[in-house]
């Protein structure tokens, strides 16, 4: 499923957040740091968390990229 994360980047960004502090502040595993780097899905335990970070609504922090259909022949 093609997932989009760069409005929680934008966001950490503008509250001053950075990807390490993910890991060493608030203790999230390092695979999922990498995993929203790379736009790969996450658990929604991992969402929430984000959203209780951030103070946000899980729509803040993604988007749904619809995939390419495939063109007629």
């Amino acid at each position: 499923m093609p997932v989009s994360y760069e409005k929680l980047f934008a966001l950490m960004k503008e509250r001053g957040i950075k990807k390490i502090d993910l890991r060493n502040t608030y203790k999230l595993n390092p695979k999922t740091v990498d995993s929203l780097a790379k736009n790969k899905s996450v658990t929604v335990d991992t969402i929430m968390q984000l959203c209780e970070i951030l103070d946000c609504q899980p729509g803040d922090l993604m988007e749904y990229i619809k995939a390419d259909e495939p063109e007629a022949e």
